[in-house]
């Protein structure tokens, strides 16, 4: 939908509420050192170890497009460009090169955005170049040299930016903006700008922005991470002591989106929207978050959302057919010191007046009869179960996660008093949060005059959308028709009345190297251990088995394909979603099963408490999957509607083409289409289900997390051991479908802007090995830095060029690499042409030798990261494991890393910068065909 796809600051959501009774300030984290210079700059700084040895650095401005004067539309985002292009230690692109050589990543790592009251520098670093770290955030603070030449050169990497983000979206949003806003300053300072100033500005205008705007009484750092904080202090100190505010210094307003007491309305429309919506936003001013009774107030709004989500879900799943293909409510930050509670419906063609009407009927359903007693005490369940596992997580939360919270403390003011308090003060006072609090809740939501309806859809369709006066009618009509209050489901009862006969160990055998255990069961099943400390609170798994959506003929795959994310929505064990839920209230547990194009599989993750009920979870799924007629109905009718406009959109016909070609125009290849939607049976898609998980005997699970494996083993006999088996033994069918070879170019003419996209492949077969995989990311990750420094920076034509590669050994030892970008029409071909002459001299010369050692330094610290992460020791095992390769290779990666070399790279590039398979894919505008 329009609104929450904005990227807009985290501040507390705004009710002043009844319970006053808590007046005093939050707490600051003890934790937290914090302080103010005489000039002004504000610091906060913390030690934590997640990552170990790493530490995060944010410059936090109070500085954004709302700052910018008429002929500056634009320049904050520039000079936030501008902070990477020369300062007085890093002089011209000094910067990001002397980053990479330590292994610090652009874009990836280095990074930094722009917002309408906010500019945001990121530096992740090894804890070992905090010193440099904090020259380098002082240079953004002040020191950037504005070179001319510089900014000449910038001016086309931004205006590539700017027209990467034009198309519908973009057109709608100009249009919705000005009401949204209440015609205030917000609606005319988007932050990209205008083209008219980004393309003539005069330097000294940008000039002129960095002088009046950086400076220290308007900035904070930011330092978390495994350092010494009084020894981070006394650094900070020595290093911004000296940053000078301007003379006279130029005040910052404080600016905001008046609210009127009024409702408007407006239509738009646009040829390339793929969908038709109506959005009601209702407008009010966001509270603080700084005292106990702020805090209260957030606990309330938090029941309120979850109690909203449910009860949508429970009113959806029991709808037989909805004439609406989605709908969602609740709470989000906004502009201008507001806050907005949405509801928005995307509407079905032709069904605008029924879809609105049951959609909203559900909010009405709530204001006038309330929530039920059932649904408060669930929802304070949940969520203090969700405070306790963060609590118990507190020494392994992520560093990030603190930054993130101190920038909102620096920009809204709003409180940070760490985990533990929030987790206390929450279990002393949710008790007395009552059902008439959380029903005035959303009564005064749904009461406030601020309203804003928004309807957008395509151009189409325009002559048959309703105006003002028929939405609002609509509104009124619900309001006043009778309504049957909601009833909570009557059958509650545990997920498992009776445990399965469990199963045994037949075999047991052990990986020093790697600290695994690999368990063989009493049913073939095989089960992998991996223990480890990176959380408290975690256990990940997945399990395995060839087969996949390979094993049916064209006419089925279409089920085959739908087949898990549908009986997914129809509950297990003869409990219906509503019931499903109920049972789980409490439990921190997902579980889901995908079938996959050579595989089916079944994923989960929980906490050491709720292990057993994740494993009853995935021995139902197996087992005692649910059939739900009105649920397949409703969901077939949606996923239509869905699909029926969506080729208006020019970048969904453009990954349409590309997929197809790719996959060599075979019928799996294909879009969604309604007519391949209407081939979905709900009987064939639940006997294929049943036949993908019937056979236990081929799975492979892998566990990874904080669990003892003596102790998890017999869980997994009692649960997985019971699984049953047909020792079928399938395999995966090689269909042949493979990335077509030779040389081509599809260019696809759609699209009113004047934008392209390019995306280039280069595929073959190859001998697949850990080396070779390893050789084949280093030429990707080297390309991509020389793409950034030739088509970016040197001749400024492209915003962000990215190189992807893939590789797999089944059913056939294959690659590509992907190279993508966005440009002007008119560059598309010298583009593609200099992709090709870079290829060739890395080719015929070899990388240089300052990229391998940036490729290696980056990979080196990325991959002693990545071995104490959960996720990537579940995806790796995995895949080893389905692959048929040994988990002890994961050992040999660094040594392989260590041993490449400009000599090694240069053969490799021969195979892998290989155009004798190339495909070129363009998007182009309409008008580019004549």
């Amino acid at each position: 939908m329009l609104f929450r796809t904005l990227s807009l600051p985290v501040v507390a959501l705004g009710l002043c509420c009844a319970l006053r009774g808590q007046a005093q300030e939050i707490p600051a984290d003890t934790a937290l050192h914090t302080g103010r210079l005489p000039n002004g700059f504000t610091y906060y700084i913390r030690r934590n170890t997640q990552p170990q040895q790493r530490a995060e650095l944010y410059l936090v401005n109070k500085i954004g497009s709302i700052l910018e004067n008429e002929d500056q539309r634009g320049l904050a985002h520039f000079m936030e460009h501008m902070n990477f292009n020369g300062s007085t230690h890093f002089p011209k692109n000094e910067l990001v090169n002397y980053l990479q050589k330590a292994g610090v990543r652009f874009g990836a790592d280095l990074n930094a955005y722009t917002s309408f009251d906010e500019t945001v520098y990121q530096l992740p670093v090894p804890a070992g170049m905090l010193p440099d770290g904090l020259r380098i955030l002082r240079d953004w603070a002040q020191e950037a040299t504005m070179d001319s030449l510089e900014i000449e050169k910038e001016r086309g990497i931004v205006l590539e930016e700017e027209r990467l983000g034009k198309g519908a979206k973009d057109r709608m949003s100009r249009q919705y903006y000005p009401v949204l806003l209440n015609h205030s300053r917000y609606a005319d300072r988007i932050p990209i700008g205008l083209d008219t100033v980004l393309k003539h500005f005069k330097p000294a205008v940008i000039r002129q922005f960095h002088h009046d705007w950086y400076r220290p009484d308007l900035q904070a750092l930011i330092v978390v991470g495994d350092i010494d904080p009084v020894k981070t202090e006394a650094m900070v100190r020595a290093q911004f002591s000296d940053l000078e505010n301007p003379k006279p210094e130029r005040p910052r307003p404080a600016y905001a989106v008046a609210l009127t007491g009024r409702s408007q309305f407006l239509a738009v429309t646009d040829a390339e929207a793929s969908e038709a919506a109506i959005e009601l936003l209702f407008k009010q001013k966001a509270d603080p978050m700084v005292t106990a009774a702020d805090y209260l107030c957030f606990v309330q709004r938090q029941l309120l959302l979850q109690m909203l989500s449910s009860r949508r879900y429970a009113t959806i799943s029991r709808a037989q057919q909805p004439a609406y293909a989605n709908m969602n409510a609740g709470l989000q930050p906004f502009l201008g010191g507001l806050s907005l509670f949405f509801f928005d419906v995307t509407l079905k063609p032709g069904q605008y007046e029924q879809g609105f009407t049951q959609a909203w009927q559900i909010l009405e359903n709530v204001r006038r009869y309330g929530f039920t007693a059932g649904e408060l005490a669930r929802a304070k369940t949940s969520y203090l179960r969700t405070l306790e596992t963060a609590l118990q997580e507190q020494d392994k939360t992520p560093s990030i996660n603190f930054v993130k919270e101190y920038q909102q403390l620096f920009l809204h003011q709003e409180a940070a008093p760490g985990i533990r308090w929030e987790q206390a003060f929450t279990a002393s006072h949710i008790n007395g949060i009552t059902l008439a609090d959380i029903n005035a809740l959303l009564q005064h939501y749904l009461d406030n005059k601020n309203l804003d309806i928004i309807l957008s859809a395509p151009e189409a369709v325009k002559a048959q959308l309703p105006g003002e006066a028929t939405v609002r009618g609509w509104m009124q009509a619900v309001r006043t028709q009778p309504l049957t209050p909601f009833r909570e489901d009557s059958l509650q009862r545990p997920l498992m009345t009776t445990k399965p006969l469990p199963g045994h160990i037949t075999d047991r055998s052990y990986v020093a190297s790697l600290q695994l255990t690999r368990l063989t069961l009493s049913n073939g099943v095989t089960v992998i251990l991996k223990p480890t400390d990176f959380k408290n609170n975690e256990i990940r798994f997945s399990g395995v088995s060839s087969g996949g959506t390979s094993l049916y003929d064209d006419n089925d795959f279409d089920a085959a394909a739908a087949a898990a994310g549908l009986v997914s929505r129809f509950g297990l064990a003869g409990l219906n979603p509503i019931q499903l839920n109920q049972a789980l209230t409490g439990k921190v547990v997902n579980v889901s099963a995908n079938i996959q194009p050579r595989s089916q599989t079944l994923s989960g993750v929980t906490t050491p408490a709720d292990l057993e009920t994740a494993l009853q979870l995935a021995y139902l799924q197996f087992t005692q999957p649910g059939r739900d007629s009105t649920l397949f109905a409703s969901t077939i009718s949606s996923a239509k509607a869905m699909v029926t406009n969506r080729l208006a959109d020019p970048t969904n016909v453009f990954s349409d083409t590309i997929a197809q070609v790719m996959g060599n125009y075979s019928y799996r290849s294909g879009p969604p289409t309604p007519e391949k939607l209407d081939k979905i049976t709900l009987q064939r898609a639940y006997d294929i289900y049943r036949e993908r998980f019937s056979d236990a005997a081929g799975f492979t699970f892998v566990f990874v997390g904080n669990f003892n494996t003596d102790s998890i083993a017999p869980l997994i006999a009692q649960y997985l051991g019971a699984l049953p088996a047909t020792y079928k033994k399938e395999q995966a069918r090689d269909l042949g479908i493979h990335i077509p070879t030779g040389q081509w170019i599809k260019k696809v003419y759609k699209g009113l802007e004047n934008k392209a996209l390019v995306r280039i492949v280069y595929s073959g077969d190859y001998p697949y090995s850990q080396l070779h995989n390893l050789q084949l990311k280093a030429l990707g990750d080297i390309l991509q830095i020389r793409l950034t420094e030739d088509l970016r920076e040197a001749e400024g034509e492209v915003y962000s060029p990215a190189v992807q590669v893939q590789y797999n050994k089944l059913p056939k030892s294959r690659y590509a690499m992907v190279v993508s970008f966005g440009c002007a029409p008119g560059n598309v071909d010298h583009l593609v042409e200099r992709v090709g002459q870079l290829m060739q001299e890395m080719s015929a010369n070899g990388p240089s030798q300052e990229n391998v050692d940036k490729f290696k330094a980056a990979y080196s610290k990325n991959l002693e990261l990545v071995l104490k992460d959960n996720n990537f020791w579940l995806g790796y095992l995995s895949g080893q494991y389905e692959n048929q390769e040994d988990p002890q290779q994961v050992l040999q990666l660094q040594q392989q890393a260590d041993s490449l070399d400009v000599t090694s790279l240069t053969e490799a590039a021969d195979l892998f910068y290989s155009d004798k398979n190339r495909i070129i894919f363009a998007l182009l505008p309409e008008t580019s065909k004549h």
